[in-house]
């Protein structure tokens, strides 16, 4: 019976570890050795002041991904609306977006990322480097601050409104953002990778959480947004409360068959239905494009096929092919 206890209180543990896509060797930064901080330290580029001469809301704590946070990037023609990066739980701007922000920025944009819902000490070392991880406060305080990043880059690109891409918990919570908090106004586009739309049972996992309280205590007091996400909790059921889509948005949810993290799958789609007016929704599985991808949870968003998909969502009038890769 203990050793049983004992791996179901692991499987919880795993759970919380495993929403949005954990990166490698996540630890207290009490365990790390004292040259892993000043290395983060040596890593962090300083971001220029914005504008209003402000630093982004998230307190410049991680170095941003190549090609993003540029304060003096002008929006073009072509691409008339910035790019807003949001990570997933346990992750950070610069481990998410080291593929697709310089990708982004060589097509022409401008890309910026944030950093949201840290908790002081908590870090992770999976790119190598000892770096503060995020998406871990409320859901709801963290897409106040997503918020906040967005009226920061408006003012200082000039840009009227901007697309938001995300990954895992940061490809929902900005529909919160959306829904709740006035964001519609200012965006164009939601493209979400392997989102957690209507929460997650984690194969089941999450449904663990009752018969081990102490355990899911654990987890929650850490990351307040492993309970959000979890199906039936008190911030689905608010989300429910209103359409899945808000009008005059165009989103775009891609999704692979093989996410093991936000489970089924099939319950990160949206449905744009809700007569005239009602937004546009393309629900795009990977497979269906690259029925040899193997992707998961964590590498859709590194997926050639998948961010071909994102570059397409952000620029439909310029589409081309989507290439199996």
């Amino acid at each position: 019976m203990r050793h049983k206890l004992l791996g179901a209180a692991g499987a919880a543990l795993l759970a919380g570890a495993l929403l949005a896509g954990t990166p490698a060797g996540v630890a207290r930064a009490a365990d790390a050795s004292p040259a892993a901080p000043a290395a983060a330290a040596a890593s962090a580029r300083a971001v220029a002041p914005a504008a209003a001469g402000e630093l982004p809301p998230d307190g410049d704590t991680v170095a941003s991904p190549p090609g993003a946070n540029d304060w003096t990037c002008r929006p073009t023609a072509a691409h008339p609306n910035p790019v807003v990066l949001v990570h997933g739980t346990f992750a950070n701007r610069y481990e998410n977006w080291l593929v697709l922000s310089p990708l982004l920025k060589s097509l022409g944009y401008c890309v910026f990322a944030l950093d949201y819902g840290t908790v002081p000490g908590i870090t992770s070392s999976g790119s190598g480097l000892l770096l503060p991880i995020g998406g871990l406060g409320q859901v709801t305080d963290s897409a106040a601050q997503l918020g906040r990043f967005v009226d920061l880059v408006r003012g200082a690109t000039g840009a009227a409104e901007v697309d938001l891409v995300g990954h895992s918990q940061g490809g929902m919570l900005p529909n919160y953002y959306l829904k709740f908090l006035g964001g519609a106004a200012k965006v164009g586009k939601l493209v979400a990778l392997a989102p957690s739309n209507h929460g997650t049972t984690l194969d089941g996992i999450t449904n663990l959480a009752p018969y081990f309280p102490r355990v899911a205590e654990l987890i929650y007091t850490a990351c307040a947004a492993c309970r959000d996400q979890a199906v039936g909790s008190d911030f689905n059921r608010r989300m429910a409360s209103r359409p899945d889509t808000v009008p005059g948005v165009r989103y775009t949810v891609i999704s692979t068959v093989y996410d093991e993290v936000v489970t089924p799958y099939r319950s990160q789609f949206l449905d744009g239905a809700g007569g005239a007016g009602a937004a546009a929704v393309d629900n795009e599985v990977l497979q269906a494009h690259c029925p040899l991808s193997l992707a998961e949870h964590v590498a859709v968003a590194f997926a050639p096929t998948a961010l071909h998909l994102v570059t397409n969502a952000l620029d439909p009038a310029r589409a081309t092919p989507v290439l199996c890769g």
